[in-house]
């Protein structure tokens, strides 16, 4: 009796079975038809349902990956091709798909995983750009500028990878070596304003004064924002130049958006100092007053332009008051006393 049992269940277990299996045919090829008309979402549906009768096919997995890709949901398609390899699935079209939804996806360990077993699985294959820029957002710069440097040998087109190995140096803090890069990428991508405003930024950084300005002002030409830190920068760049005109009219239109920045009010109060243009500058330190009547610091330059302009004994009570309240104001009065300064 029990053994007319066991086999009794074994034949209703195996017909369960071949019945699951002619589903799954039936419902995979349902979904081969719908997608040769270009009917993505009834596809979709028939390898879904394909997939509910038999998980381990290879093929339908691939296909449901596949068209979730073709529907742009790339972090489902990840999952299945995933699922894929691990039943077998070891194509370089296969790997290929993983490295880039990774990459895309920023999972940039698989990135780096999967780019190597597509080099495995086909030489021909360039991947180093996907792997130098993995370690580049993963801010593993040493790596990022080895893998992109070969990239740059597959790829020599390819302004983006000139573009990552400059930031990778400008993130180090290594700004001589990523001028070249930068200025390798524009010449590649010359309709870039973002990379070539941040090239004058790096000469800036540099105190290259006249490559910072031929950079920033290249950058507005070609279509970047006049917002304000752009306008900041660019007067910044006239005035290290000693363009004061320029400068001060670039400063003056930060000023009319930001009225009360105090350290743009600071700059254009030290820019006509310097020029020696003593009363511009005492009315932008009052204008900080204004703000804040604390801030020692504008107080001591109203007194050292008293002084500039012969009224010594004003701007000294003046800057004696200010080191009253910031002390630490007695050691630029001594710098400025010192000879020669």
């Amino acid at each position: 009796m029990i053994r007319v049992i066991f086999l009794t269940l074994i034949l209703f277990t195996s017909s369960v079975i071949l019945a699951q299996v002619d589903s799954a045919g039936f419902y995979f090829q349902k979904g081969l038809e719908e997608k040769q008309k270009g009917r993505l979402m009834e596809s979709f549906k028939h390898f879904d349902r394909a997939y509910s009768y038999n998980s381990k096919s290879k093929e339908i997995v691939n296909e449901l990956a596949s068209t979730y890709f073709d529907l742009r949901k790339y972090g489902q398609a990840r999952v299945k091709y995933k699922e894929a390899e691990q039943l077998g699935e070891v194509s370089a079209e296969g790997y290929k798909k993983l490295m880039t939804l990774s990459f895309n996806l920023r999972q940039y360990d698989d990135a780096i995983l999967y780019a190597n077993k597509l080099k495995n699985a086909d030489q021909s294959e360039k991947v180093n750009y996907y792997i130098g820029k993995a370690h580049y957002d993963r801010e593993n710069y040493g790596e990022a500028i080895r893998f992109l440097n070969e990239a740059s040998i597959e790829d020599p087109q390819n302004s983006e990878i000139p573009y990552l190995v400059a930031r990778s140096y400008a993130d180090m803090m290594n700004f001589k070596l990523a001028v070249p890069y930068f200025e390798k990428a524009i010449q590649l991508s010359p309709d870039k304003p973002s990379w070539i405003y941040e090239t004058g930024l790096i000469y800036y950084a540099m105190h290259d004064d006249k490559n910072a300005l031929k950079y920033i002002l290249l950058a507005g030409e070609k279509g970047h924002a006049r917002d304000n830190d752009y306008l900041e920068n660019l007067g910044i760049a006239y005035l290290n130049l000693g363009d004061l005109d320029k400068g001060l009219e670039i400063m003056q239109e930060v000023l009319t958006r930001r009225p009360s920045d105090m350290n743009v009010l600071n700059m254009v109060a030290e820019a006509y100092y310097n020029a020696k243009k003593y009363k511009e500058a005492m009315e932008y330190w009052d204008r900080i007053l204004g703000y804040d009547k604390g801030n020692a610091s504008a107080l001591y330059m109203i007194g050292m332009c008293y002084q500039k302009m012969g009224e010594k004994e004003k701007g000294i009570a003046l800057c004696d008051k200010a080191i009253e309240m910031d002390p630490s104001l007695a050691a630029l009065k001594q710098k400025k006393q010192m000879p020669g300064m």
